[in-house]
């Protein structure tokens, strides 16, 4: 069934004599989809009667009736019982039909100097501008609990990681602001994002611009753009808002990843450092003692799901000339299943940092394994005894290989042992070859030690306003 008027005529069949088959029907509804930018195109048609009516394209009369039967409209999505229909291929198609319905005639003047191409990406641009908003504030949430967490844990010693080998000492609070920082970036790419897809490109019409004297400052104002977009053609075959957006949320899912992995290792019985609540764990069908981190584990998954819908659109666009093709449909299903898996995944992840528990022993005791301070044992042969990096680096070498051999740790050597490898070490040595020492050693900008973490919480606390 073709999209038909009142009077039996397709809104856009005048060329056709027959309807379409029930495969391209099928085929060509988007309506499941694109009904969630029904707020965005009613708001994108008020603004154009509006505009329409100033510039006595319509009359002042015509436009009232417009907005009123927009408002009966608002009301029947509000309380469902709008009476959607599949037949008529979209969200706008059924805006418009159903306008007809309600004010007769002048629902048929609405769409004078506009152009279904231009309605629905200005529809679009919107509905992703709400998105990126809400993705922001829902960033803004996981920080503030990584920044509580982190002032919890301003000492908490944990072993840092490279080639998840054991490096050197670190904080917990350190480690979970390295993750506020990525955060952060990740906020500031939507931001951006959001700036350069704040241009409106309702009155580019089909793809060419409208003979009407319509204006488009005025439609691009009262939508909360910045300005019209420059170039019809563009208008309304530019996606690359939408790519710039899910390029963002890949990037941003990533660092949800690499944190869900984190969570994955730390509340393995090999890691021991935290356990989290039954609220983000399950349990196996078989074996009654699992507990399993499967919230986190789904949050990996959906990273790449994420990324799978960008290449997806990256796809779809890549080899269109302009203006505009129906492979653009799809643009939408995939743009809203992206926000919609990183909505879910953040606010998971966030359920999980905020009533996770840290076990702060088993951290500790596994920061003192694996020669976690041979680094400071190698920086305190150079500051006391002078000696050449290169030169204490290859003496901590030898002392670690020693203390390998007795199968004890660095600072369970006695002083005869490393005086055997470095004659002029003194018991001073072992200040330094605690992990706590360690850690509060690192006091250069951006390091591990509590007085620095303790610093860059607050610094976080205001920037978040947490405080």
């Amino acid at each position: 069934m073709a999209v038909t008027t009142g009077k039996g005529q397709t809104m856009w069949g005048g060329r056709f004599a027959a309807t379409p088959s029930d495969i391209m029907e099928e085929i060509n509804a988007s309506l499941d989809i694109d009904r969630r930018m029904a707020a965005e195109d009613i708001a994108g048609s008020r603004a154009h009667a509006d505009m329409l009516a100033e510039m006595g394209i319509i009359s002042e009369g015509d436009n009232d009736a417009i907005q009123g039967g927009l408002d009966k409209i608002v009301e029947e999505l509000r309380n469902g019982s709008f009476p959607f229909r599949r037949e008529l291929e979209d969200i706008h198609m059924n805006v418009e039909a159903r306008l007809k319905e309600l004010i007769g005639e002048p629902a048929g003047r609405l769409h004078t100097a506009r152009s279904r191409n231009d309605q629905v990406v200005t529809d679009f641009r919107l509905w992703t501008r709400g998105a990126l908003d809400e993705a922001m504030q829902l960033i803004a949430g996981l920080q503030g609990a990584l920044v509580k967490r982190a002032d919890e844990n301003t000492d908490t010693v944990m072993p840092g990681f490279t080639h998840l080998q054991t490096a050197q000492p670190v904080t917990l609070g350190h480690h979970l602001l390295a993750y506020a920082e990525m955060l952060e970036r990740d906020r500031s790419r939507l931001l951006g994002c959001a700036e350069r897809l704040n241009e409106c490109p309702l009155g580019a019409a089909a793809l060419a611009g409208t003979g009407f004297p319509i204006d488009r400052d005025m439609t691009a104002e009262a939508l909360g753009f910045a300005r019209p977009m420059a170039n019809s053609l563009d208008a309304v075959s530019a996606r690359d808002f939408a790519l710039e957006a899910l390029a963002a949320l890949s990037i941003a899912a990533t660092h949800l990843s690499r944190l869900a992995e984190e969570i994955v290792l730390w509340t393995s019985a090999q890691f021991g450092f935290a356990q989290l609540t039954d609220a983000w764990s399950t349990g196996s069908s078989i074996m009654p003692q699992k507990r399993n981190p499967d919230a986190a584990e789904l949050i990996r998954a959906k990273a790449s799901l994420i990324t799978g819908l960008y290449t997806s659109l990256q796809g779809a666009v890549k080899a269109l000339p302009l203006a505009y093709a129906k492979d653009l449909q799809d643009d939408k299903r995939l743009t809203f299943e992206a926000f919609d898996t990183y909505t879910l995944c953040v606010r998971a992840m966030t359920g999980m940092i905020e009533t996770i528990r840290f076990k702060p022993d088993n951290m500790r005791a596994a920061a003192a394994k694996g020669f976690s301070t041979a680094t400071d044992l190698a920086d305190w042969l150079v500051r006391e005894l002078g000696l050449p990096f290169r030169t204490a680096h290859h003496v901590t070498g030898e002392l670690v290989a020693k203390a390998e051999a007795k199968a004890c740790d660095l600072s369970d050597l006695t002083l005869e042992d490393m005086q055997a490898v470095q004659a002029d070490i003194t018991d001073a040595v072992f200040d330094v070859l605690t992990v706590e020492a360690s850690a509060s050693s690192r006091t250069s900008y951006g390091a591990t030690s509590p007085v620095r973490v303790a610093e860059q919480v607050a610094q976080w606390k205001q920037r978040l306003r947490l405080e």
